[in-house]
């Protein structure tokens, strides 16, 4: 159960386009949300900061989420994994890559390019910090420094909401709830304290 408790949608109108911008991209409003908008300007700061590291750039938009469920999994946090598996369905991702994510290594399902990527998800996400110069390395064979910019800027948004979410205790809502326990279950994926 959270620690602290999310205000109501419906008496957040002033806010109701900004919850709209979640409904048409995930399908659903994260509860997380809610609860941040107890600080409406941090609220909008963060949704400004979010849109533009998943609308800009040219990373391939189906590899950010992927990049955060690696993050979010090193970190810990169950509610941005499943999240994120909810986002890169929504991007076209297959259920398959999805839940074969953390097996990137040796997978088939997953390009040198992603590997390199998802490496430096892994690395930068635990603590201390465990990326090397052969990560950027490897990085720089695939992707160019404006690039490595977009997916350390993915890694480090999931640092926040990683840290927010599992401080937080955020209850998962259903969608990302479901999408866990059906494309996430040989992960050993589960709720854990964000189990509403």
């Amino acid at each position: 159960m959270t620690h602290v408790q999310p205000l109501q949608r419906q008496d957040l109108p002033e806010l109701e386009e900004l919850f709209q911008l979640y409904d048409a991209t995930l399908s659903f409003c994260p509860n997380s949300l809610y609860t941040m908008a107890r600080r409406p300007e941090i609220l909008r700061a963060f949704s400004d900061l979010i849109t533009q590291i998943w609308r800009t750039g040219t990373v391939p938009t189906y590899l950010k989420p992927l990049v955060a469920m690696v993050a979010s999994t090193a970190a810990g946090c169950r509610y941005c994994h499943a999240h994120e598996a909810v986002d890169a369905r929504m991007r076209g991702v297959p259920d398959t890559k999805i839940a074969a994510v953390w097996e990137f290594e040796a997978s088939p399902l997953f390009t040198d390019a992603e590997r390199a990527a998802l490496r430096f998800a892994l690395a930068a996400s635990v603590a201390p910090n465990a990326v090397t110069a052969e990560d950027f390395a490897q990085l720089r064979k695939h992707w160019d420094d404006g690039q490595i910019v977009e997916i350390l800027a993915v890694i480090s948004l999931f640092g926040f909401l990683n840290r927010w979410n599992d401080t937080m205790a955020t209850d998962l809502e259903e969608i990302p709830a479901t999408v866990g326990r059906t494309v996430l279950a040989d992960s050993s994926w589960e709720p854990g304290k964000h189990a509403s």
